[in-house]
């Protein structure tokens, strides 16, 4: 048997506010409304690791479906996010959230199959 175990998001967030992107709490907004629009079920809280002076952030939540991770940079106004999930989600709207969020002005977003040909065992 074929399946596709999983899909996973590639998100690259353009032209954000550099004030937005040394934030935890407009990154926390991210993921908490990404979590919420698509039914994520969170297993611990995220992690942080916030960068030193004008750094940004690196962040992690790990989800029941998988994880949910972003890293930033202040510096260029850029911004990268990974969603994985393990069984399928409807799209969420990435470039409205983080234009809204972060002040994004491109937002590029991949979607890719995961898994694709793995046999399933039975």
């Amino acid at each position: 048997m074929i399946t596709t175990p999983g899909s996973e998001w590639i998100v690259d967030a353009y032209g954000c506010r550099p004030d937005a992107l040394r934030s935890q709490s407009a990154l926390e907004a991210v993921f908490a409304r990404a979590i919420a629009d698509l039914g994520l079920s969170p297993v611990a809280p995220a992690l942080w690791h916030v960068f030193p002076g004008a750094g940004g952030l690196t962040g992690v939540v790990l989800l029941r479906e998988s994880h949910l991770a972003c890293h930033t940079f202040p510096e260029t106004g850029f911004a990268a996010f990974n969603l994985y999930c393990c069984r399928p989600r409807d799209r969420w709207t990435w470039e409205s959230a983080l234009a809204e969020l972060l002040g994004a002005e491109d937002v590029h977003v991949r979607c890719e199959a995961r898994g694709v040909g793995a046999s399933v065992a039975r």
